[in-house]
């Protein structure tokens, strides 16, 4: 029975695990301090260009508003009187998500896209990406609009600019050839582009007119007067809707695979070092088939196929001279003469056994499978003769 853990040891695993369980406790409970603003119009962030500011007043106003962080063919089928808002998303889409994107407005729902990524989600766009987004600007509505009596100006830090439209496609809001604002039904539905987030972001929501852009955003999307069912993209923002979806984009799944092996390290060193001793098995060279095997690596290693059927062919005549009492020179077709004689063997027979052994005995080389026959020829014939249970016998 292995030995106890000792104290010492005891509490050396007590102290780490202690501190992985409050490292852990941290990592999990304790918010992280605010840093820099990254810039992500998420609903989570509360920087200046976060855009938790904006969900909030949604649901202050009553809104039908909830965080979406499911793919877009999740969405459900009836998108009449919906509005998906796509805010500075940071991650393409995959052909499968830009389709359900694109019947989710052919069903009839709104889309508000805000950034320079629309290329990638809907076809048709003709942008100017601007590599480094300048100041914050102020645009005038370009024709009047429901936009324009509620919303004469604007302030964005545009990311982009629409170069040309289509037919079909209303810019709203910038200059001819440079708009910031556009508009374009497609199916039943509509996609609403704007240049940048700044109008739903926590530091820009309140200037210029802003906040009504936004709220007749809104009005647009909604069906017979009544408000339209909002679902806030958070999918394109790398969120997901398991939780470890979200960590395995952190460096906790890498951390958590080191404690692992250090863990299994500190086990493994401690079961060698307090587990039974055990003696190794030790198998005796003296074991009775060791000479036999020995030898028989000797035999093939030189190639000596030819010295193995010697051995046995010299034996046999050896039992047979001594057996019928004959010199041990004796010639092979006499000795197989006095044999078939007196044990009543056929002669020929054997003068052919004892000629082919006697060949194979001479050759300078001999293939293996041949000496065995040979070899087990001359066997077969000792056992007839009874040359080996007679041999047994004297030796007992």
């Amino acid at each position: 029975m292995p030995p106890g853990i000792d104290p010492a040891d005891r509490k050396l695993l007590l102290i780490g695990g202690a501190a992985l369980v409050l490292m852990l406790s941290v990592f999990f409970f304790i918010p992280p301090e605010a840093g820099p603003d990254s810039g992500i119009p998420s609903t989570y962030s509360s920087t200046a260009g976060g855009a938790r500011a904006a969900y909030l007043l949604l649901d202050e106003l009553k809104y039908n508003v909830r965080r979406w962080e499911q793919p877009p063919s999740e969405l459900p089928p009836s998108a009449a009187g919906s509005l998906l808002i796509l805010a500075g998303p940071l991650m393409a889409p995959a052909p499968p998500e830009k389709a359900a994107l694109l019947k989710f407005v052919e069903r009839g729902g709104v889309v508000l896209f805000t950034g320079a990524l629309l290329e990638n989600f809907f076809s048709g766009a003709k942008l100017k990406v601007e590599p480094f987004p300048g100041e914050v600007e102020e645009f005038s509505a370009q024709p009047p609009s429901r936009y324009s009596r509620t919303a004469p100006q604007i302030a964005l830090r545009p990311q982009a600019r629409w170069t040309k439209l289509h037919d079909g496609q209303s810019g709203l809001y910038g200059e001819p050839g440079g708009s910031v604002v556009v508009s374009w039904r497609h199916g039943a539905g509509r996609v609403i582009w704007w240049a940048a987030a700044t109008p739903l972001t926590n530091a820009g929501i309140t200037r210029a007119d802003n906040l009504n852009l936004f709220l007749e955003t809104l009005r647009e999307s909604s069906v017979q007067n009544r408000p339209p069912q909002i679902y806030w993209d958070e999918y394109f923002h790398g969120q997901r809707n398991s939780l470890w979806a979200f960590f395995a984009k952190t460096p906790l799944p890498m951390g958590l695979l080191q404690i692992a092996l250090v863990i299994l390290a500190v086990f493994f060193t401690f079961s060698r070092r307090s587990g039974p001793v055990v003696k190794s098995a030790v198998v005796s060279r003296l074991a009775p088939l060791e000479f036999v095997d020995t030898l028989g690596a000797l035999y093939q290693r030189a190639g000596a196929s030819p010295a193995a059927v010697s051995v046995a062919y010299q034996k046999f005549r050896s039992l047979l001279t001594r057996q019928l009492r004959l010199p041990a020179a004796i010639a092979d077709h006499q000795l197989a003469q006095a044999a078939g004689q007196r044990l009543g063997q056929k002669p020929q027979d054997l003068a052919d056994v004892l000629q082919r052994a006697d060949a194979a005995a001479r050759a300078p080389k001999l293939a293996p499978a041949r000496a065995l026959e040979i070899v087990r020829e001359l066997e077969a014939l000792e056992q007839k003769i009874g040359l080996t249970k007679r041999t047994t016998q004297e030796r007992s």
